[in-house]
């Protein structure tokens, strides 16, 4: 349970680290005169969910936004659930210890499977973080009340919140970025760790396979060419990585809201259909945030995976 425990810290970390990019993206936009924003809120609320999280309160000159409130939560609460189910281990689990015993010991199997024994020891700890916090973060931003509830004006068609108090976490880019850029760091550090600098340059650039003579110097240049092509793939992971999870979530919400916002008179129907429209709708952002976590986690794997293996082959997982 050591394992467990040290996983869930991490999700606090993530957070601490999302404050960071979230106060260089809120600072930036902090220049914007705060009854402009005001005005266009009524606007945005009309067209779907902001494309950028709302800043709700400073801490100093320290901006806090919503996103990041709720990102606190998850993880807090991540960490709380663990410890009262580890509180008072049992030889037979049940209840909650059962139930965390279970998500580790299945994406423990599941990774080994992928990226092998060896490796999945040494990333194990960030890979479950990610796929964890990712899923419940998904999964919370869905609750009712997450982007409903907060400050607003009153409209044409009733009551528009202006500035919620809670947004879905992974709906702001400030966030996915993060994870995206501390993979990125973890990745470098075990690449290094498991080629050395100068594997590392021969794996990017060395020619693959035994050639000689006027062919072998063809497959130098052509491998040369190829190694600054990775290069260039390498850096833009972190960018593809975070706008994935960031649109796919992003879109989910706006959807939601749109579905709840589809009917607006007479005033008893725009509240029922409020309700029972994004029913259906809430079950496959469900299955989408799952498959998100679980895309997210395994891209991380697979890049890590391919960095750290030796040209000779990848040797599987002895069970």
């Amino acid at each position: 349970m050591h394992l467990l425990r040290t996983i869930l810290a991490a999700a606090l970390l993530l957070g601490v680290t999302f404050i960071m990019f979230g106060a260089a993206s809120e600072s930036m936009s902090a220049a914007a005169p705060a009854q402009a924003e005001a005005g266009g809120a009524s606007a945005l609320s009309e067209h779907g969910l902001p494309p950028r999280a709302v800043e709700i309160g400073r801490m100093g000159a320290f901006p806090i936004t919503n996103s990041m409130v709720l990102s606190w939560l998850v993880a807090a609460g991540l960490i709380v659930c663990a410890q009262v189910a580890t509180k008072r281990m049992k030889e037979i689990p049940s209840g909650a210890q059962n139930f965390w015993e279970w998500l580790v010991e299945s994406l423990y199997e599941f990774l080994e499977g992928i990226i092998g024994q060896d490796l999945v020891k040494k990333t194990f700890w960030f890979f479950a973080t990610l796929f964890i916090f990712i899923l419940f973060s998904n999964w919370v931003g869905l609750i009712p009340g997450v982007g409903t509830i907060g400050w607003g004006v009153q409209g044409d068609h009733g009551f528009h919140v202006a500035e919620p108090w809670f947004r879905g976490v992974n709906a702001d880019l400030n966030m996915t970025l993060a994870m995206a850029m501390i993979f990125f760091a973890c990745w470098t550090v075990w690449a290094l760790q498991a080629n050395g600098v100068a594997g590392f340059v021969k794996h990017l650039f060395a020619p693959k396979g035994e050639t000689t003579g006027a062919l072998k110097m063809l497959m130098i240049l052509v491998f040369i060419a190829v190694g600054f092509l990775e290069i260039v793939s390498i850096l833009f992971r972190p960018v593809s990585l975070s706008f994935r999870l960031y649109g796919n979530i992003f879109a989910g919400e706006t959807m939601l809201e749109s579905m709840a916002n589809v009917v607006k008179e007479p005033a008893w129907a725009r509240m029922l259909a409020s309700f029972m429209v994004p029913i259906p709708f809430y079950f496959m952002e469900l299955l989408v945030g799952l498959v998100q976590a679980l895309v997210f986690m395994l891209l991380t794997a697979v890049f890590t995976l391919l960095i750290c293996q030796h040209e000779e082959g990848h040797e599987p997982a002895h069970h």
